[in-house]
C-alpha cells in the first residue's frame, strides 16, 4: 500500500485546532514533526497528546467546557502511561486521517469504525469495543418501518465521512450529511430527516428516558462493528497503544471506565 508521506507541521498548527478552554502549546514553542522520526519520541518531547474528537457521547463530549466521555478518559489514561497530558480537539469527521497523518493530530480516539478502507490511510489499533450501526427515528414511526428495506424510500440522516454514510451509500437511499452524528439526530427530531442511521453505542445513549432524544428509538440493525483507535501511518505508538488497551482489559480498568457511561457490555474480552 502507498506509504502517506509526513509533512514537517509544526504544533502551532495544532493549537490552532483546539477549542478555547481546551489548553495548548503556545505557538513556536513546540517540535515539528520530522518525516521518519518516532511518534513515541515526537510526543513526548512536546509533552502533549493531541486527540482528534467529535461531539459523540458517551465517547467524546463536552461538560462544563471540558472534554469527558469514556473514550476521552481512556485517551488520558494513555498519556499518563507514556508521560505526557491528553489534549482534545474537536475535528472534521470527513478530514480524520488527512489531519492526523499531516501531524495535526496525534491520534483518533472517537469511537472509530474499524474498517479496511481506513487501515489503508492511517495505523489502526485492535479493536476493544463491540458496536453497529443502527436506524434511529420517531418512536410513532418504529411499527412502520419493521426492516431497512421498508425504509427505502424515506430520507435519512448521517454524518459525513462515517460508517453510516458508506452503508447508506451502498444501498442507494437518500440522505442528508451532517457534520456530527448529534446533528443527524436533531435533524430527526425537528423533523427534517425521517430518520439517522448512527452507531448503536450513541443511540442506546441518547434515546434513554430523559436523555435529549427521548423522543426517538431504533429496532433495525445494519451490522457489526468494531471500534479502534487512529495513529499516523507506520507509528511506533501503534504498538505501545495496543499494549495498553489489552493491559486495560485484562485489569479491568476499560471495564471499570466503561461501566461510568452504560457501555460496559459492549468491552472486548
Amino acid at each position: 500500500m502507498k506509504k502517506e508521506i509526513r509533512k514537517h507541521v509544526a504544533l502551532a498548527a495544532a493549537a490552532g485546532l483546539l477549542l478555547s478552554g481546551c489548553g495548548g502549546a503556545e505557538e513556536g514553542t513546540a517540535p515539528a514533526l520530522e518525516e521518519g522520526q518516532s511518534d513515541l519520541a515526537y510526543v513526548q518531547e512536546k509533552g502533549t497528546f493531541i486527540v482528534g474528537v467529535t461531539d459523540f457521547a458517551p465517547m467524546d463530549y463536552q461538560e462544563n467546557g471540558s472534554w469527558t466521555g469514556f473514550d476521552a478518559r481512556m485517551a488520558e489514561k494513555f498519556a499518563q502511561s507514556i508521560g505526557v497530558t491528553a489534549e482534545f480537539t474537536e475535528i472534521d469527521w470527513d478530514r480524520k486521517a488527512e489531519l492526523l497523518n499531516d501531524g495535526s493530530i496525534d491520534c483518533i480516539w472517537n469511537g472509530m469504525t474499524l474498517t479496511e478502507d481506513l487501515q489503508e490511510k492511517i495505523d489502526c489499533s485492535e479493536p476493544y469495543l463491540s458496536n453497529a450501526q443502527v436506524v434511529v427515528m420517531r418512536k410513532e414511526d418504529l411499527e412502520q418501518y419493521g426492516t431497512v428495506e421498508d425504509c427505502q424510500h424515506i430520507l435519512f440522516a448521517v454524518e459525513s465521512g462515517s460508517a453510516g454514510e458508506e452503508l447508506l451509500g451502498g444501498l442507494n437511499y437518500r440522505y442528508t450529511a451532517y457534520d456530527t452524528q448529534k446533528e443527524a439526530l436533531q435533524s430527526v427530531a425537528d423533523g427534517k430527516a425521517d430518520a439517522a442511521v448512527i452507531d448503536i453505542i450513541m443511540a442506546g445513549y441518547y434515546t434513554k428516558d430523559g436523555n435529549e432524544f427521548d423522543g426517538l428509538g431504533f429496532q433495525i440493525l445494519l451490522n457489526d462493528e468494531k471500534i479502534c483507535v487512529g495513529l499516523r501511518k507506520n507509528s511506533d505508538l501503534t504498538e505501545r497503544m495496543n499494549a495498553f488497551l489489552k493491559e486495560s482489559i485484562s485489569d479491568g480498568t476499560m471495564n471499570d471506565t466503561a461501566a461510568l457511561y452504560g457501555i460496559e457490555d459492549a468491552v472486548l474480552k
